[in-house]
C-alpha cells in the first residue's frame, strides 16, 4: 500500500508537466466537443431560425442532463483521488464500481423523466407548433437514450481520478468524431439514410456517446489501472454513495443552475427582440470553446489537488492551483480578444441574417467581459470540490448563475437589448470576488497547517476532510 501511494505521479511528479500531462488531453477532448456542438447548431442552422430557436429552447434540457452526469463525475473523481492520496485502495475501488452503476440509473431516470416531461416543457416556452415539434423530437432522442452519456462520464471521471488522462481523451474523441460524421447524414438523408431533420441531430449526438461510452467502459473493464472495477461480492455501501455526492450533489444542483439561468434569460430575451433566443443560444455554442479548455484543464488539476490534500502536501496543492489558474487566465484572455474583434465572423458560421447580427454582435463583444474574472473563479471553484467542500462551489455558482445574473438581466432589460449582456461581466465579477474570500477562509483553517503524510500515517487521521 505504502509502494502504491509512494509512485503515484500525482504526489511525486514535477507540477507543471504533471499538469499539462493530465490537462492537455482533457482540453484536447474538450475542444473538439466545443467543435462538434458548433457542427450540430450549423448544420441545425440550416434547416431554418425555427429549426435552431428549437434546438435552443432544448439547451436547458441537455446541459441538466450534462449537469447530473458532470456533478456526479465530479464526486467520484473527488472521492477516489482523495482515497488513494490517503492510501485507501479498497474504498477507491468500491467507490470507482458504485460510480458506474450510478450511471446506468441516472440514464433511467433521466429517460423516464423525458418521456413523461418533454412535451410539456416546450409547451411553456412556445407556441409556434414547429418549433415545439422539433424541440420535442430533439429532446425525445437525447433523454430515452442518455444512459451512453451517464456511463460515458462516470467512467472518464474514474480513470482520470487516478491520473489517466488518455483514455478519457479518447473516449470523448471517438463520440465527437462519429457525431460529427453522422451529423449531415442524419439531418439530411445522406448515404441512403432518410433526411430526418432535428431529429437527425439527436440520433448523431447519441450514437457518438453510446459508441464512446462502450469504448472506455470495456478498456476500463479490462486493462489494469490504480482502481479496479468488480461486481464479484458487490453490496451496495450507502456511505460511499453519500461520499460521492457529497461533493457531486452541490456539482449537480451548480450545474443545473445553468440551465435555470439559461432558460430565465430565454424568457427574458423573448419579451425584447425575435433573434435574442437564437443569438443567446449562438453564444453559448461558441463560449464553449474558451470555456472547455479551461474545464479541461480544471480536470487535470481537480484529482491533483485532491491527491495532496488526502496527502497533506499543501506545497503541491498550492502549486497546482497556482499554474492552473495562470493557464486558464491566458485562455480566457484570448477568448476575450476574439470575441470583442471578430463578432461578425463568428456569428457569421451560423448564416446570421441582418436581424441577429443587430443583436449578435454587442452580445458577444459584452458577454466576454466576463470571461477573465470567470477563469479564476472556475479555478477556485474546483479547489473547493478536490478537497470535499461541494457547498462552496454551488454558492459561488448560485452567485452567478442564479442570485446576481438573472435579476441584474431583467433590471438592465429595461434599458434595452444591449445592456442585458452586462448582467454577464457584473455577475461574474462579484462571484469572483466571492470566491477569493472564501479561498482566503478555507487556507487559513484547513490548508495552511497541512504537513505531508509519513508511511505510518496514511489514513489521513486528523487531517484531510473524509
Amino acid at each position: 500500500m505504502m509502494e502504491a501511494y509512494s509512485e503515484n505521479k500525482m504526489g511525486t511528479a514535477p507540477m507543471l508537466p504533471l499538469l499539462l500531462s493530465m490537462g492537455l488531453p482533457a482540453m484536447c477532448s474538450m475542444l473538439v466537443q466545443a467543435f462538434y456542438n458548433v457542427v450540430d447548431s450549423y448544420f441545425v442552422a440550416k434547416l431554418g431560425l425555427n429549426a435552431l430557436t428549437a434546438v435552443s429552447l432544448a439547451f436547458p434540457v441537455q446541459n441538466l442532463m450534462i449537469a447530473v452526469a458532470v456533478g456526479t463525475g465530479v464526486g467520484i473523481n473527488s472521492l477516489i483521488s482523495r482515497r488513494l492520496g490517503e492510501g485507501r485502495h479498497e474504498e477507491a475501488n468500491q467507490a470507482a464500481t458504485h460510480g458506474l452503476l450510478l450511471g446506468l440509473i441516472s440514464g433511467l431516470a433521466v429517460a423516464l423523466c423525458g418521456v413523461i416531461g418533454t412535451d410539456l416543457f416546450f409547451k411553456a416556452f412556445t407556441d409556434i407548433p414547429e418549433v415545439h415539434q422539433m424541440g420535442c423530437d430533439y429532446v425525445y432522442v437525447v433523454t430515452i437514450f442518455s444512459f451512453g452519456m451517464f456511463m460515458q462520464v462516470n467512467m472518464e471521471k474514474t480513470l482520470q481520478s487516478t491520473g489517466n488522462m488518455i483514455i478519457p481523451m479518447f473516449s470523448q474523441l471517438i463520440g465527437a468524431i462519429i457525431n460529427i460524421v453522422l451529423d449531415p447524414i442524419m439531418i439530411f438523408g445522406l448515404l441512403g439514410f432518410p433526411a430526418m431533420g432535428v431529429k437527425g441531430a439527436a440520433v448523431a449526438t447519441v450514437t457518438g456517446q453510446i459508441i464512446g461510452m462502450l469504448f472506455v467502459v470495456i478498456v476500463g473493464l479490462v486493462c489494469d489501472h490504480a482502481v479496479n472495477i468488480s461486481l464479484r461480492g458487490f453490496r451496495w455501501n450507502g456511505r460511499i454513495v453519500r461520499d460521492i455526492y457529497a461533493v457531486g450533489f452541490p456539482s449537480i444542483i451548480m450545474q443545473s443552475i445553468g440551465s435555470a439561468m439559461v432558460m430565465g434569460m430565454n424568457a427574458i430575451l423573448t419579451g425584447l427582440n425575435d433573434a435574442a433566443v437564437a443569438v443567446f443560444g449562438i453564444y453559448f455554442k461558441l463560449q464553449s470553446f474558451v470555456f472547455m479548455p479551461v474545464f479541461g484543464m480544471t480536470q487535470g488539476m481537480m484529482p491533483i489537488i485532491g491527491y495532496n490534500y488526502g496527502a497533506r502536501n499543501k506545497h503541491r496543492m498550492m502549486s497546482a492551483l497556482k499554474i492552473g489558474s495562470i493557464i486558464a487566465l491566458v485562455i480566457m484572455a484570448a477568448g476575450t480578444v476574439l470575441f470583442r474583434l471578430a463578432p461578425e465572423a463568428l456569428l457569421a458560421i451560423f448564416d446570421a441574417d441582418a436581424a441577429m447580427l443587430e443583436v449578435g454582435v454587442p452580445a458577444l463583444s459584452t458577454i466576454s467581459l466576463c470571461f477573465v474574472p470567470a477563469a479564476l473563479g472556475i479555478a477556485f471553484s474546483t479547489l473547493f470540490q478536490a478537497v470535499g467542500m461541494g457547498a462552496k462551489s454551488l454558492f459561488i455558482s448560485l452567485l452567478r448563475q442564479l442570485i446576481l445574473i438573472l435579476p441584474m438581466a431583467y433590471f438592465l432589460s429595461k434599458l434595452g437589448i444591449s445592456a442585458v449582456w452586462y448582467a454577464f461581466p457584473l455577475a461574474e465579477t462579484i462571484s469572483f470576488i466571492a470566491s477569493l474570500l472564501i479561498f482566503v477562509s478555507l487556507y487559513r483553517k484547513h490548508i495552511k497547517n497541512l504537513t505531508p503524510l509519513t508511511g505510518g500515517n496514511l489514513s489521513g487521521e486528523g487531517g484531510a476532510l473524509n
